[in-house]
């Protein structure tokens, strides 16, 4: 039986600092990390990955069972691949809400990783009342109240329960400076610029959730305009305060930022078609929890329907994650040669050497064959969209409109691409939203001309909505920053980057956030745009922050959703620096399709033609 007694706090250095209540009879223990390089704080994945590995090496040796809900079964399997962590005595992954469908197996350890919600408590004390299996370990990805243990402690009247820890994973790592929190919550914007305060409450606890495993106390700076912003900035200080006693560790070199974003400050980035590698199979393909539905591509095999694209378990999709899409393809190409090589000197098997060879050097050709097959499928499907559906001359004219004012010459070019059949209709419907956001104010725009010709070639009255929302979403009225460059210094620096030219007419577009961390880094970013939030929980600044001050380590969290050009512009920063000192995360990772959903879900309006803005 457990029994909850206060904590008692020791410092014990280890990989990492969550707070653990170990449960031994009646003992509880508080651990915590005292030394660390800051180099591994941002190694997003790693960070996950060693909770894990520390959660299977404090059940001991056995064999053992990994039980987990919808949204943990998507961080674990973001760091781990089901044949890996078979290697380390946890033969079965399940599901918690799954009981009914396990068998008892008593001499199995259980391993318990979920997130701390009332249904999820409720299966859990139903399940110890009923245990399936010798012993359980029972790890929460985020604080559990303790009356949520005195419950638990109820229900163990078997007396299984032999450990319950807090480790702090309540997010979802995408790379190593990038992650999701992916936690239900209702719509974040809405019409009236506000966010219910359960939305606001779930998205607080996994940025503490994330702040806690990198072991960061920051300042927090926030959106002004932003209603939105604020309430989170808010939520999450206030659990910062609550919680003062897990955050304490040591600062080195002055404290990191947290900056909260708003999203609908730049919605131009989340609409652009992609050229880089991962990016590009997110636009087109959809990347979800690593994997890739590869259904829809004509003559596929049935193994490759559905595809892992991971870079803690894919060498080749690490190496060309940023890599355009013709430097992917080369890539492509040597891997090929190099496997074919290798497929040659197998086909002779003549001694006793050969077959032992063979057979020691089976693992890694079977692997790598796999490797090239993915992929080879994956390129071959994306080179046929782009051939099928005009995507190069799509995307050289989304560029010219994100990036310059040329309305005289991309008028023209507009209509004639909306009229293509060979154009798919999101590539109409986006070449059009990134029109009207940009050109939103020129006195002689054809926004409705455009409308027209949507309807023409029969896109779907919910869409053609779309172009009215998106302006009340992001457009002029409601974005306060300068998105496409109006303010002089802005200006400037456009005309320079034009004089210098581009190396790819595909990828001219920076996204906004690019400027804004630069900024920062530098102590340059306006404080009456972006304020800080003080201690006491109260907006505006402190009184001893100084308006200049340039942090270390940067944490910037989108309000409605990270891109992976955004991914991509972090990434770049980062090498720049030649450290790991930006990470970002968001509230989802989008594609043009789930943004287009996530506009949807801040209006009731649904359908209805566009009566002009």
């Amino acid at each position: 039986m457990i029994k909850t007694h206060s904590l008692v706090h020791n410092n014990i250095a280890d990989f990492f600092r969550p707070l653990i209540v170990v449960v031994t009879g009646l003992h509880f223990q508080s651990w915590c990390l005292k030394k660390a390089h800051y180099l591994v704080y941002y190694k997003v994945p790693k960070r996950i990955r060693q909770y894990v590995d520390k959660m299977i090496q404090n059940s001991g040796p056995g064999m053992k069972i990994l039980l987990m809900d919808l949204k943990t079964t998507a961080v674990v399997s973001s760091v781990y691949a089901q044949s890996e962590i078979m290697q380390k005595e946890v033969y079965l992954c399940d599901r918690l809400d799954n009981f009914k469908n396990r068998d008892p197996l008593r001499h199995l350890k259980c391993l318990t990783f979920l997130r701390p919600t009332d249904e999820n408590i409720h299966l859990l004390c139903t399940e110890l009342r009923m245990p399936l299996y010798g012993q359980y370990f029972l790890h929460w990805t985020n604080i559990i109240s303790k009356a949520d243990v005195k419950r638990l402690a109820e229900a163990d009247e078997h007396e299984v329960v032999r450990e319950i820890n807090e480790f702090f994973a309540d997010y979802i790592p995408i790379n190593p400076h990038s992650f999701i929190t992916n936690i239900p919550h209702g719509p974040i914007f809405s019409e009236v610029d506000l966010m219910d305060d359960k939305t606001a409450h779930s998205i607080g606890m996994a940025l503490m959730s994330f702040l806690l495993s990198v072991k960061k106390f920051p300042l927090i700076r926030y959106t002004d305009w932003s209603l939105p912003c604020q309430k989170l900035a808010d939520k999450v200080q206030n659990l910062m305060n609550k919680e003062s006693n897990l955050f304490d560790f040591p600062q080195r070199q002055g404290k990191p930022v947290l900056l909260i974003l708003d999203r609908r400050d730049d919605c131009v980035t989340p609409l652009l078609n992609q050229w880089t590698y991962q990016a590009m199979v997110h636009e087109l393909l959809t990347i979800k929890n690593h994997r890739v539905n590869l259904a829809n591509a004509p003559d596929i095999p049935k193994d490759f329907r559905e595809v892992v694209l991971s870079p803690e378990h894919d060498t080749f999709f690490a190496e060309n994650l940023y890599a355009d899409f013709g430097t992917v393809g080369q890539s492509l190409r040597q891997l090929v040669e190099k496997f074919q090589e290798k497929a040659k000197s197998h086909q002779k098997v003549e001694s006793i050497e050969d077959m032992k060879n063979f057979i020691e050097h089976y693992p890694h050709f079977k692997q790598m064959s796999g490797t090239v097959s993915k992929h080879v499928a994956v390129v071959g499907e994306l080179a046929r969209l782009n051939e099928q559906h005009n995507l190069l001359e799509v995307s050289e004219l989304e560029q010219e409109i994100s990036c310059h004012s040329n309305h005289s010459q991309n008028l023209p070019r507009l209509k004639q691409i909306v009229a293509n059949p060979k154009v798919r209709d999101i590539d109409a419907l986006r070449l059009v939203l990134l029109y009207a956001l940009r050109y939103e104010t020129h006195s002689n725009n054809d926004i409705m001309g455009l409308v027209t010709k949507l309807k023409g070639r029969g896109t779907s009255e919910e869409n053609i909505a779309l172009v009215r929302s998106f302006l009340k979403f992001g457009g002029a009225k409601k974005r306060k920053s300068d998105l496409f460059g109006s303010d002089p210094v802005a200006v400037t620096r456009r005309f320079i980057k034009g004089l210098q030219g581009v190396e790819n007419i595909y990828t001219q577009h920076n996204p906004w956030i690019k400027g804004i961390i630069e900024d920062l880094m530098k102590g340059k970013l306006k404080e009456s745009q972006f304020p800080y939030f003080n201690y006491t929980g109260q907006r505006g600044q402190t009184a001893t922050m100084d308006p200049n001050y340039r942090p270390p380590e940067v944490i910037v969290f989108i309000l409605g959703g990270i891109t992976y050009e955004e991914a991509l512009a972090i990434h770049n920063i980062n090498r720049t620096e030649n450290r790991l000192c930006v990470v970002m995360g968001g509230t989802a990772m989008h594609n043009m399709a789930s943004f287009l959903e996530e506009v949807k879900s801040t209006f009731s309006r649904k359908q209805g033609d566009f009566d002009g803005v």
